[in-house]
């Protein structure tokens, strides 16, 4: 997929000779210029992704933004664990090359280099081969299988058992986003109290633990252009934790929309999501069926986990809400707010058992 040039803040900029220096001879074609090129700022909103060439190979980079969504997102150190713990595992990942710290590194900060992958972001209009209805389907269970065979890694054989707090996990999700959106809300979210309400008494009892990617969209995943059946990797890996795995299905499809339906985030031609042309792409009912075949998991509390990661995603981004409150962007403010607004709304819907 092409990418073009775009401009970066200073606090984004890579000084391509001191990290020439810093690569030295631990990855192949020393002694050639290295170039850097930033992506799009399409590609990776949440953390700055640049292209790494040298001596006709290509790699990739990946940095903190300037500023961050979340306390806790944008963790490289954490991605870089992960990612090593995925090595040898079903999960579609790239490869990780090389770590950089803050101290050690050229970049002031932590970050990653990994392999490139042959893939693309399958949002908006989908290229080849994924034109057709059919090939929709495949590429839809894709995701599919590609979080279910997460949820059977081993973290603890796999020495990330330390990357989260599994006991009471589920517990403290509600009194954890709403903390934080109560750190910077400046206005009255409608039905949001509400949501925490329901979403207290009606939390599960009992649930797994294991490795979840803690974001998981067709955002976050690369489809492959030569395997429709498969994805080429799930990327963005820096808020990945030690939790309740079924919070991964219950993000891709409470975000999911179906024909005739308003999206819970995004805009009417792309839904947040796959494809403007939505011909063959599954019902949510057939994807969690899907989910359920491949990973053996229970999803009889389903609309808890889609209501909680809207409840989720709108504690975020009411962080931009505010932001631009506070930077005098009324527009902006006005955007945000109505898209926080809306996912607490689709929250409701699916406690309600409306949408499903």
């Amino acid at each position: 997929m092409a990418y073009t040039k775009s401009s970066e803040t200073a606090d984004e900029a890579v000084d391509s000779e001191a990290l020439d220096e810093w690569i030295g001879n631990r990855l192949p074609g020393y002694g050639a210029a290295l170039e850097v090129e930033r992506m799009t700022p399409g590609t990776g909103i949440a953390n700055a992704l640049y292209w790494l060439r040298r001596g006709g190979n290509t790699w990739v980079l990946r940095r903190p933004p300037a500023e961050t969504n979340a306390p806790g997102a944008s963790d490289m150190t954490r991605e870089w664990r992960i990612l090593t713990a995925l090595e040898g595992t079903p999960v579609p990942h790239p490869e990780p090359l090389l770590l950089g710290t803050a101290e050690d590194g050229p970049l002031g900060v932590p970050f990653v280099v990994m392999a490139a992958v042959n893939g693309f972001t399958p949002v908006g209009i989908l290229p080849p081969p994924y034109t057709s209805p059919a090939a929709r389907t495949e590429l839809a269970f894709a995701m599919v299988d590609a979080v279910a065979s997460l949820g059977t890694i081993d973290h603890i054989a796999c020495g990330i058992e330390d990357l989260g707090r599994p006991q009471g996990f589920l517990e403290r999700q509600v009194g954890r986003w709403s903390r934080q959106a109560d750190s910077y809300r400046t206005r009255d979210i409608p039905g949001y109290d509400a949501l925490a309400t329901w979403l207290d008494d009606n939390r599960p009892l009992h649930y797994d633990v294991g490795l979840m990617h803690g974001d998981y969209s067709p955002f976050n995943v690369m489809a492959s252009p030569l395997d429709r059946t498969h994805l080429a990797a799930v990327v963005d890996w820096d808020t990945g934790t030690i939790g309740d795995p079924l919070m991964d299905i219950a993000h891709l499809l409470a975000r999911w929309t179906e024909p005739g339906e308003e999206p819970a985030i995004g805009t009417w031609d792309i839904g947040d999501g796959i494809a403007a042309e939505r011909a063959g792409l599954p019902t949510r009912a057939a994807m969690a069926q899907r989910y359920v075949e491949r990973s053996g998991r229970d999803l009889t509390y389903l609309p808890f986990y889609q209501a909680l990661a809207l409840f989720k995603l709108a504690s975020i981004l009411e962080g931009r809400t505010a932001r631009a409150a506070w930077g005098g962007r009324a527009a902006d403010a006005t955007m945000w707010s109505v898209m926080v607004d809306r996912l607490i709304e689709h929250g409701h819907l699916f406690a309600q058992g409306i949408r499903r």
